[in-house]
């Protein structure tokens, strides 16, 4: 199958990737191709299985047009990116083209609908993370099924060419609550972005789980005031994760390796983007939430306090201002909801300052 990439940094260069050496024509389009032409790709994931592609064998190119020809295209730029990165394609895509975004948030599909009226956009949902550990090298720290929606038969062949590439995917004939659930999960990244540790030290900090507890019962809040139906993500119970992310750490370890596998080096992609000082998708994770709340006349502190600091973080361009799980607790349950009542006085130091002097 001939299959266009948009979008190929971490996400895209791993699945494209495993595309390639499953021997399907891929095209991947994004701001990497110097480092894949000087060093190839390497992909690597939780359980040690490893794949080294020459350059000679990855095709990257910098514009869209190259896209013109494929059967489908999988979407993978960040949120915020969306459009401006579809636009082009309603005058190069050649025939009525499944574009699937393979991205984080839930607004995506219908954004580009907008868009991109004339194709087939099916949502997509990409359980685990990828991070970039060297030039050309990629690395999967997580376990889960690809999540397809299905549509009309369109998503078919693109199902088949992902499980012949070693991919476990999942068909689901709607996928909206899959994906509101999945970003429940994904609450998460504004802590680890924060913290600024590997998920795996992350979940073994109890005071971390806390913070996520209650941002995942704000969201859950939140889905229900809206009449909406919260759906398993694979393994995990969304609906149970406050309690489960409560337990203590020898429970909550042995329970948590029974429906994910996390190595010492995953971390999330919000984090990647604090430390490499780019814009990250909180507006479409923890955002939604927001807004969600906002329609249902539900409170959400929590999660309106970590979309406060990473912005924060994003203004001072410095990286994770890791801030240690004690301290971000104080954070977004006291400090934090109250000054976000207030207009800062000029002398008073940003929420990130003050963490960092903690």
């Amino acid at each position: 199958m001939k299959i266009g990439i948009l979008g190929a940094g971490a996400i895209g260069c791993y699945l494209g990737g495993k595309l390639i050496a499953a021997g399907h024509d891929v095209v991947l389009v994004g701001r990497l191709g110097d480092e894949i032409r000087a060093s190839g790709l390497g992909l690597t994931d939780y359980t040690g299985s490893r794949v080294d592609l020459g350059a000679d064998r990855v095709r990257y190119v910098t514009g869209p047009e190259a896209l013109a020809d494929v059967e489908a295209v999988l979407l993978t730029v960040k949120s915020q990116a969306t459009e401006d990165a579809a636009r082009p394609l309603a005058a190069i895509l050649q025939r009525p083209t499944p574009i699937v975004s393979f991205q984080n948030g839930v607004s995506n599909p219908l954004r580009l609908r907008g868009v991109l009226p004339g194709h087939p956009i099916l949502a997509g949902m990409v359980p685990f993370n990828v991070a970039r550990t060297a030039p050309g090298r990629f690395h999967n720290g997580t376990s889960g099924p690809l999540a397809i929606e299905q549509r009309g038969g369109v998503e078919a062949p693109i199902a088949a060419a992902l499980r012949s590439a070693g991919f476990e995917v999942e068909v689901h004939a709607a996928l909206e609550a899959l994906q509101w659930s999945k970003l429940l999960i994904n609450l998460n990244n504004a802590v680890n972005a924060l913290g600024g540790v590997p998920l795996y030290q992350q979940i073994r900090d109890r005071t971390y789980r806390r913070i996520m507890a209650l941002c995942v019962r704000e969201g859950i809040a939140a889905m229900r005031a809206n009449g909406m139906k919260i759906a398993r993500v694979g393994r995990m119970l969304p609906t149970l994760a406050p309690t489960l992310l409560l337990l203590p750490d020898v429970i909550f370890l042995r329970v948590a390796s029974l429906m994910v596998k996390v190595d010492r080096t995953a971390r999330s992609s919000m984090l990647d983007d604090l430390e490499l000082r780019r814009t990250t998708e909180i507006d479409y994770l923890n955002g939604e939430i927001v807004r969600l709340a906002d329609a249902g006349g539900v409170a959400v502190p929590v999660n309106r306090a970590l979309i406060a600091l990473v912005k924060q973080a994003e203004q001072a361009r410095a990286g994770s201002p890791r801030i240690t799980s004690d301290r971000l607790l104080e954070l977004v349950t006291t400090q934090v909801s109250v000054k976000l009542r207030r207009r800062s006085r000029a002398s008073t130091p940003s929420l990130v300052e003050s963490a960092r002097g903690a």
